[in-house]
């Protein structure tokens, strides 16, 4: 008798019970999820109305926390402690409507978007992580490196509201770029020295972290991609396809300040590629000189008259301070109310 495991029709089956299995384990998990949020939130409404119950009940302050963290410990053994009631609370007192937040969070990202304590900043994350399908840990990483802070800069205060409300739009060339890129991840001690082939190779060598720094519609191509004009080879570092804005997205990299020749070799790799690289259906490419300084006078006289869709932008090797980044978020608001 033919063993059946080397039947097709076996291994289809093989394949469907599989798949239908990792599916509903799938959607169970969801499920669990979904519940657990919302029962974290009751528990968060039921804290809240008695608080607020009257002025008997109001007088317990925080010992009704920690009361309430013995009484439910004994009955129902880890999960209630007071910090854990406390985030219930919390929950609650932020998203009065529970409905309003994605079923696609888990708590843990519920817990990582509770520690903001901007309305627009929260906002923006809880945006940005659905849209983008953050892990927590993804999420914590966006956090850190202050990226609702380095996409606000520049933008006016409609900008910065559209920003937290509807999450990183991509629509222009314009709105992949970030006002400064953080390669912190790379881990290079400080003071650093290194080459830009070895940028290069550290971050083709961290590509996840790096595509998540780019954001969303990233596809790697390669690198020290050849461009051949009359029997001469140049290579781009670094070539990447947008699927969102469907162009490609060429990347050089400088560890010092950005040349005018920098810029010109640039826009020459843009004609390239629309004439050579493109198909149909393709959009113009895109250009970013990522350099280390920029001088913005300099950026300004080189690319004068020349393709709109070439960018030069800085980047860092360390986490930015949040705090300076914060205060021009709070200037620029400032400013748009004083001219009210």
């Amino acid at each position: 008798m033919k063993n059946i495991t080397t039947n097709k029709e076996y291994q289809n089956l093989i394949g469907t019970i599989s798949q239908t299995y990792e599916n509903g384990r799938s959607r169970a998990l969801s499920a669990v999820n979904t519940e657990l949020v919302n029962t974290y939130w009751e528990i968060g409404q039921y804290i809240v109305e008695f608080e607020q119950g009257g002025a008997k009940k109001a007088n317990y302050g925080k010992g009704l926390l920690e009361q309430l963290s013995k009484d439910l410990s004994l009955a129902h053994g880890k999960g209630f402690s007071r910090s854990n009631l406390a985030r219930f609370r919390q929950f609650y007192i932020v998203y009065p409507n529970c409905a309003t937040l994605s079923h696609n969070l888990s708590w843990s990202h519920v817990v990582e978007l509770l520690k903001l304590s901007d309305n627009v900043e929260r906002e923006f994350y809880e945006k940005q992580t659905v849209l983008e399908n953050w892990s927590v840990r993804e999420l914590q990483r966006q956090k850190e490196s202050g990226l609702f802070l380095r996409l606000s800069a520049g933008k006016n205060k409609q900008g910065i509201i559209e920003l937290s409300k509807n999450g990183q739009l991509i629509e222009h060339p314009a709105d992949i770029l970030k006002d400064s890129y953080i390669f912190e991840f790379l881990k290079i001690p400080e003071p650093h020295h290194i080459s830009e082939t070895q940028l290069e190779s550290l971050l083709c060598d961290n590509l996840q972290s790096f595509l998540l720094e780019l954001g969303r519609g990233f596809t790697f191509v390669g690198r020290q991609y050849r461009v051949t004009l009359n029997n001469t080879h140049y290579k781009v570092d670094l070539v990447f396809y947008h699927r969102i804005l469907r162009c490609f997205v060429l990347i050089d990299l400088k560890i010092n300040e950005v040349k005018h020749q920098d810029i010109g070799q640039m826009n020459m790799y843009l004609g390239y590629f629309a004439n050579e690289q493109n198909i149909e259906g393709d959009n113009p490419p895109i250009g970013i000189i990522l350099s280390k300084e920029k001088d913005e006078l300099l950026v300004e006289y080189a690319t004068y008259g020349m393709n709109s869709q070439l960018f030069v932008q800085k980047y860092q090797l360390y986490l930015p301070n949040k705090e300076e980044l914060r205060k021009e978020l709070e200037t620029i608001l400032h400013n748009e109310e004083s001219k009210l």
